[in-house]
């Protein structure tokens, strides 16, 4: 019995295998990297999710939206292991392709509809518009059909026994465990602007040599006598127009950015105290040690979190008394609740307030603390790894 042999079979055999290879090594490693990425800071991710919720009317699910992303982020990362290992391939390739259509289907509708300015795919260390999430999660979709179609040519790395189940938990449990660690320890790298080492003062403003977003303003006029009206820039009006008296302008121009330019890192924080002063340049550019107790809502403190600033309060108390230092709580809570919670406490906490968005990105713990000086954050703790009065001193005060 002959066999017919078949070059073009074999061929077409052979680069489909390289196409299903590439395809799940570069599917594979995204998902590991999107997944650590945003495991890395899964409370910042929660807090985009949370936008997404209010987007959907899920509001409901706004206090476990920080456990939500720990799981996304840990199912990414299994998924990406998983198809690199070549373990499951049946259930991997399901699984990639509902978290695919998921995710772009979010992402669609984020940049159709404009309801998120960004879709916090790479967290805050690769910031992307929704268009361009979009886009990277159409190409995704195409790899992943690819992987999908020819799963069956998966090959795994790993026999299967009591070595592929063992490997197998070990990725389940880091990657779960990264999130839940990072998210009561803070993140291992810091990507926002209130990173330990950096100027707070510094990066309110706009470098010198730097410009700043470019705006063209419309101003809509009309002529006095004939009642004409027309629309015309700001150039064209400061050209020459103001001064003819015949032309007035009606309402309030518009605007339109015409030239993106340098964003400045920190351009929101307003601390006021609680007559409404700002008093934003007078604690950050404390010359001493300056300890900022970041709690966004004190009315939704947890019994654990009223505990662990129970401990900061009597630790910064008890250091007050032997060093010159100043120890501030900043809130976005009403004036009525923090009073309530000064009287229960007896804080010896200056209570100033701020808008919840700087205040989420200055430490990913509530409460949580900075420790500043002239400007510079020092040190940053959550609830739980806020050190004992005689490390602080030793550490930082007593030098």
């Amino acid at each position: 019995m002959e066999t017919n042999f078949n070059p073009t079979q074999k061929k077409n055999t052979n680069l489909t295998d390289i196409i299903v290879g590439f395809s799940r090594l570069f599917v594979g490693i995204l998902f590991i990297f999107s997944g650590f990425i945003k495991a890395n800071d899964p409370t910042g991710f929660g807090y985009k999710l949370q936008e997404y919720f209010h987007v959907f009317h899920l509001d409901f699910l706004n206090d476990y939206a920080a456990w939500i992303a720990v799981l996304i982020c840990g199912f990414e990362i299994i998924l990406g292991a998983f198809l690199l290992l070549g373990i499951y391939r049946k259930n991997v390739a399901w699984g990639l392709l509902l978290l695919i259509i998921f995710f772009t289907f979010l992402t669609f509708y984020s940049a159709f509809f404009e309801v998120v300015t960004s879709c916090g795919c790479f967290g805050d260390a690769i910031p992307l518009t929704p268009w361009q999430s979009f886009i990277k999660d159409l190409i995704l979709l195409a790899f992943i059909l690819i992987i999908f179609k020819h799963r069956l040519r998966i090959k795994p790395l790993i026999k299967k026994g009591a070595g592929r189940s063992t490997i197998a938990t070990l990725v389940v449990l880091i990657s779960f465990g990264i999130g839940i660690y990072t998210m009561y320890f803070l993140p291992f790298i810091d990507f926002l602007p209130y990173k330990e080492g950096n100027n707070i003062p510094e990066l309110m403003v706009l470098p010198e040599g730097k410009q700043g977003d470019e705006y063209e303003y419309v101003y809509e006029i009309k002529h006095k006598g004939t009642g004409e009206t027309k629309k015309v820039t700001d150039k064209e009006y400061m050209a020459g127009i103001w001064e003819d008296d015949n032309w007035e302008v009606v309402g309030e121009p518009s605007s339109r950015l015409i030239k993106k330019g340098y964003q400045i890192p920190i351009p929101d924080l307003l601390i006021s105290d609680v007559d409404g002063n700002d008093v934003t340049q007078e604690i950050i550019t404390n010359p001493y040690y300056n300890f900022v107790v970041v709690s966004t809502y004190v009315d939704k403190l947890s019994t654990t979190d009223i505990i662990a600033l129970d401990r900061i309060n009597t630790i910064v108390r008890d250091l007050s008394t032997d060093y010159n230092l100043r120890a501030v709580l900043l809130t976005a809570s009403s004036a009525q609740v923090a009073n309530s919670l000064n009287e229960e406490m007896d804080l010896v906490l200056e209570t100033f307030y701020a808008d919840a968005v700087p205040l989420k990105s200055m430490v990913r713990s509530n409460p949580g603390v900075l420790l500043l000086q002239n400007g510079v954050v020092v040190k940053k703790w959550s609830k739980i790894t806020f050190p004992s009065k005689e490390e602080l001193a030793e550490e930082y005060l007593a030098k």
